[in-house]
């Protein structure tokens, strides 16, 4: 089986109100290609993964005007995939939603939120993910309430003839300022969008506690807009979100290897999942963000992850075709992981 996640930067601009997709030469979002470029781009890399589920982060948006399923599920027609079906969790507050794209043939996919309601005034441990967390992020002995802006897709995905896989799609908060802040501001700002990112983190993998006590198979995959040495600010702090998701000190680890090469080589070079444009330095920043995380008892499974880089996996880089629709349809590069279910024991 493989599983895939794949941020598409601008998705939701390239269908109209009616989940139809905007075949034309209009400038798409994505800087220097049209809609129909980026579309094709986006068909072709998906054609490519020819995966069994997508976790699709910056889907389409929904509300009560535009659809993101109709969207996903239009835009799998029209390229002939086999993840086809698309499902939808809480609505995010923003125009990118977090859907996974799937092969019903291979099995069946839910909505199943964990955690309880907490109303306006939130509570601590780990509530429902589109509710409200009361955690101390500037440790003041006085608990700030936080909510995810993109709720996590949590899933219960039953592969026909194995296991039920819980799955959990992830976009953590971005750390990055507003455009134009710079000093005291930047910094302020900097550290505020650290803490909410990690208090995230620490949320799902209270979460991830929860699933890994019951002995349920897991994998937690996205964009976790962070990683080991990311940033200046992280030494505040004294690990990366992305740690305490994997597991610290004594608890059951997740596993994602090009995480745990990143962590054991901080000033070394690691994979990378992203490629960014930064204009006041005319260069280009690329960085780990995206990662797919498997629990303990999917370890025997034969995991095989692989990163689509266009420029550091040599499969991608030698098909041309592939490489420029890898460059065109997004800042972000897909991870796969492919897990083999034949010999599934769940004790």
């Amino acid at each position: 089986m493989r599983i895939a996640t794949y941020n598409v930067e601008w998705f939701w601009t390239l269908f109209d109100s009616a989940g139809q997709p905007w075949d034309d030469d209009e400038r798409a979002g994505r800087y220097g290609v049209t809609r129909r470029e980026q579309l094709e781009a986006v068909g072709r890399v998906f054609q490519a993964l020819d995966a069994d589920a997508v976790m699709v982060i910056e889907a389409p948006d929904s509300s009560r005007k535009r659809s993101g399923v109709r969207a996903l599920e239009t835009f799998a027609d029209r390229f002939g995939l086999r993840a086809r079906k698309a499902l939808l969790g809480f609505q995010s507050e923003t125009k990118q939603e977090i859907i996974l794209l799937y092969d019903p043939d291979i099995g069946t996919a839910r909505h199943d939120p964990q955690g309880e309601l907490t109303g306006t005034h939130g509570r601590d441990g780990a509530p429902r993910f589109d509710q409200v967390l009361r955690y101390d992020l500037d440790v003041d002995a006085a608990p700030e309430r936080m909510r995810f802006s993109k709720p996590p897709l949590e899933v219960a995905f039953e592969v026909a003839g194995g296991p039920v896989l819980r799955l959990i799609g992830v976009h953590a908060k971005s750390k990055g300022g507003r455009s134009g802040e710079t000093g005291d501001a930047a910094m302020a700002r900097a550290i505020a969008n650290r803490r909410k990112q990690l208090a995230q983190c620490i949320w799902i993998r209270r979460r991830a506690d929860q699933h890994l006590e019951a002995g349920e198979p897991l994998i937690i995959l996205g964009d976790f807009n962070d990683g080991p040495g990311l940033d200046d600010y992280e030494s505040l702090f004294g690990r990366s979100g992305v740690e305490i998701v994997l597991g610290e000190g004594g608890a059951a680890q997740m596993t994602d290897p090009h995480a745990r090469q990143a962590l054991s080589r901080r000033l070394g070079a690691t994979k990378t999942t992203a490629r960014f444009w930064i204009d006041t330095e005319k260069r280009y920043l690329q960085a780990l963000l995206d990662y797919v995380m498997i629990s303990p008892d999917l370890v025997v499974c034969d995991p095989v992850w692989r990163i689509w880089h266009p420029f550091e996996d040599p499969d991608c880089w030698g098909d041309n075709a592939l490489r420029e629709a890898l460059l065109a349809a997004s800042d972000h590069f897909p991870v796969t992981l492919d897990l083999d279910l034949g010999g599934w024991d769940s004790g």
